[in-house]
């Protein structure tokens, strides 16, 4: 039986979640990777100065449906007040967790004092987490980052900070923001900030595999771990590490013909959330990341590029397999 931690009130099996990732990790890949095992989902980022105006788009980041439970929703911002006023609003989305991003290193979020940024004002980022716990019923979660670069690793003082201001959980990507997802991941800063605090720790970074997973439970004492961009055309991940953690075995990969089936029912639920027209631009970059590993992937990719109707990614997996059956791929 896989054990679960607490994050609150809130229980998650300790197999792996997954990662906010803004443009990516929408209700449509939630869906999926919830459905391969993915034991707790948050979802894409939303801008508390958006959300405080009342901008539609930015509610659209926040809803939650039953199937995604657990899930939090992700705040981001620079302003104590701001933010609090945001996650009251958060509220009637009736999210189980909620997420403050001071790990983001995008410019465009950055360049405003916000995502990781705030890893170099840590004051600054206190009073906007303990501003937020105060003003919701729900627990509060932190996403940081090693630290801004090199030469200011703080995420040990970030976390203590973050738990003395009223957080749940933190999660920490072991990368500073100047490194971007550039390697090294550090597993040891990981395992540092799981020593300094007493709340639950999500470690983040370079997990695509089972191996890799467990390697970062067992080098950091992480209490759960946390998959980005290693589930993007690889959403079964999820299933072979729950089947690892369930039985000790080690899932082969799904065949050719199964990962096209996947890639082809992604981009349905696409279209059905968002509309063939919208679904269909963004499906280019998930039926680019399905190609991952393949033999001629490049000019597979060229071809994933020109989606613009459901019927191209029919005739893209029947040229994947067309393409593969030649090679003596399966």
């Amino acid at each position: 039986m896989i054990p679960s931690i607490k994050i609150g009130t809130v229980a998650i099996e300790k197999t792996a979640c997954l990662a906010p990732m803004a443009g990516v990790a929408d209700r449509a890949f939630r869906l999926l990777c919830r459905e391969y095992g993915a034991s707790y989902v948050i979802g894409e980022m939303a801008s508390a100065k958006g959300l405080t105006m009342s901008d539609r788009k930015t509610k659209e980041l926040l809803e939650v449906t039953g199937a995604e439970r657990p899930m939090a929703v992700q705040i981001f911002g620079e302003d104590p007040a701001v933010m609090a006023g945001a996650a009251r609003r958060c509220m009637d989305f009736s999210p189980d967790i909620l997420d403050i991003n001071m790990g983001c290193p995008a410019p465009k979020i950055t360049s405003g004092g916000a995502g990781s940024a705030l890893m170099k004002n840590p004051e600054r980022a206190e009073a906007i987490i303990r501003a937020v716990v105060r003003a919701v019923p729900v627990p509060v979660t932190v996403k940081f980052r090693k630290g801004w670069d090199g030469d200011s690793v703080n995420a040990v003082e970030f976390a203590k900070r973050a738990e003395a201001a009223g957080a749940s959980a933190v999660c920490i990507h072991g990368r500073t923001r100047q490194q971007m997802y550039a390697p090294p991941v550090d597993l040891d800063c990981i395992r540092q900030v799981k020593q300094a605090v007493r709340i639950p720790v999500i470690g983040n970074g370079d997990i695509d595999s089972v191996e890799s997973a467990v390697r970062m439970y067992e080098q950091t004492g992480c209490d759960l771990v946390m998959i980005g961009r290693g589930a993007l055309g690889h959403p079964w991940l999820f299933a072979q590490l729950k089947a690892y953690f369930e039985t000790g075995a080690l899932l082969p990969e799904p065949p050719l013909s199964e990962r096209m089936e996947v890639m082809k029912r992604h981009v349905r639920m696409i279209c059905a959330c968002k509309g063939e027209r919208t679904a269909m631009k963004e499906a280019r970059g998930h039926a680019s990341w399905y190609m991952k590993g393949l033999r001629g992937a490049a000019a597979l990719r060229r071809q994933a590029g020109c989606l613009r109707e459901y019927a191209d990614i029919e005739r893209l997996a029947e040229l994947v397999l067309e393409s593969c059956a030649v090679q003596g791929e399966s």
